[in-house]
């Protein structure tokens, strides 16, 4: 985006738009997430007391909800997709297969629209710019459910890993945690985004992206709560030996995700998605739906040919 873009949209009054969806099991604090993301009490919390109605919910939704927020100055139309139920149950692969069939859904959509004559002044672009996958905070490596689930999707949206509740862990041991996530995520040829150097970056921006690739995955903490720390209100979680703030850069990565999401990479991961990830999806249809009209075509030349071929 130019500077040009930015200065007029700066002024104007639509909104640059922004999708996203966050992915991951029950109990990571996705739903707080997404709530400080935006602010405001977007998705309610899901926690049952009775335990005959924790089995309720295990059927996958695809729950999204939009707002409007200002970051730099300029105003953004953040939708953010919820996925309560995934990893619930023990076969999850219909889970996979939800959330893949919405990502094309909106590809599909977008698809449509440019094939017709006459296209729609209103149309909304929803294709989906980045995927947040929350992993548990096991200590040990990544789970089968990960490492399928985001092979499976690394090819048609860009997946940024984060660790949910990483303040269940020492920094010694979150430091490790990392180090063992990427380097199974490179040993099973996992696409995610990793903040890449160009050759035409400047050396601001090298040394940024750098130091975000060397953060993966981000260590995500979520609170609703706000706690008094040196006589001022801050968003954390209250221990017996302190407090664990969520927008304190040495008590996780929240601030710095943030950051990714609405404004430093907030164009590139567009980018990535309607240049690349959506150009691929689209050529990858257009070639089987012209094989597929090839094909038939075929029969149609044989069965005419076969009704006047000689009794």
């Amino acid at each position: 985006m130019s500077m040009g873009d930015l200065r007029t949209r700066r002024g104007g009054k639509k909104a640059f738009q922004f999708n996203m969806i966050v992915v991951g099991s029950s109990g990571l604090g996705k739903s707080t997430f997404i709530n400080t993301l935006c602010n405001q009490p977007v998705v309610p919390k899901r926690a049952y007391d009775d335990p005959a109605l924790c089995a309720v919910e295990k059927t996958i939704s695809i729950n999204p909800v939009t707002v409007e927020t200002e970051e730099d100055g300029f105003k953004i139309q953040l939708t953010v997709v919820d996925t309560p139920g995934f990893g619930d149950n023990i076969d999850n692969s219909t889970n996979f297969n939800t959330i893949l069939s919405f990502i094309e859904r909106q590809y599909d959509e977008v698809l449509s629209e440019e094939s017709k004559i006459k296209r729609n002044p209103k149309f909304l672009d929803n294709r989906i710019h980045v995927l947040l996958y929350f992993i548990q905070p096991t200590g040990h490596s990544l789970r089968e459910i990960d490492v399928e689930f985001m092979k499976r999707l690394s090819s048609c949206v860009n997946i940024i890993p984060c660790i949910g509740k990483s303040d269940t862990f020492t920094p010694k041991e979150l430091s490790d945690f990392k180090k063992r996530v990427m380097e199974d995520i490179r040993f099973y040829g996992i696409n995610v985004f990793e903040f890449p150097v160009e050759e035409e970056d400047d050396e601001e921006t090298a040394e940024e992206n750098q130091e975000l690739r060397n953060l993966l995955p981000f260590a995500i903490i979520g609170s609703d709560d706000e706690v008094m720390v040196n006589g001022r209100l801050v968003r954390g979680r209250q221990y017996p030996w302190g407090v664990v703030e969520v927008e304190n850069l040495k008590h996780c990565d929240y601030t710095r995700l943030r950051s990714v999401l609405l404004s430093s990479h907030m164009h590139e991961l567009k980018e990535i998605t309607e240049d690349h990830l959506y150009e691929e999806y689209r050529a990858s249809k257009l070639s089987k739906l012209e094989g597929l009209a090839a094909r038939v075509a075929q029969m149609h030349v044989q069965e005419s040919a076969a009704s006047f071929a000689p009794q």
